[in-house]
């Protein structure tokens, strides 16, 4: 977690390449769920060391939240979509 977003830039534009419909796509909800989500893992992670961290723990609580909403809303438009969303990401369907 050397930054503030606990993701790199260029882990951000791999996911945008990686998810996106172009190369430069932020904003689709694809990839706000990868991003979502590889800041979880890290999260995650540094939590596993802090136990007693509940800032981040509640922090990490709130990016949770944020990409169940994005989740809700893929599945909502196109399920095809949302399934191959979470397998590629390897999340679970609990929505």
């Amino acid at each position: 977690m050397a930054d503030k977003l606990s993701i790199s830039k260029e882990r951000t534009a791999e996911l945008m390449a990686e998810f996106g419909k172009t190369p430069n796509d932020s904003g689709s909800a694809e990839v706000q769920v990868a991003i979502l989500t590889e800041r979880i893992r890290n999260l995650t992670e540094h939590l596993k060391v802090h136990k007693k961290d509940k800032h981040t723990q509640r922090g990490l609580m709130m990016l949770i939240g944020k990409r169940r909403g994005l989740l809700k809303y893929v599945k909502e438009r196109n399920i095809d979509e949302y399934r191959a969303l979470i397998k590629k990401l390897g999340i679970r369907d609990n929505i």
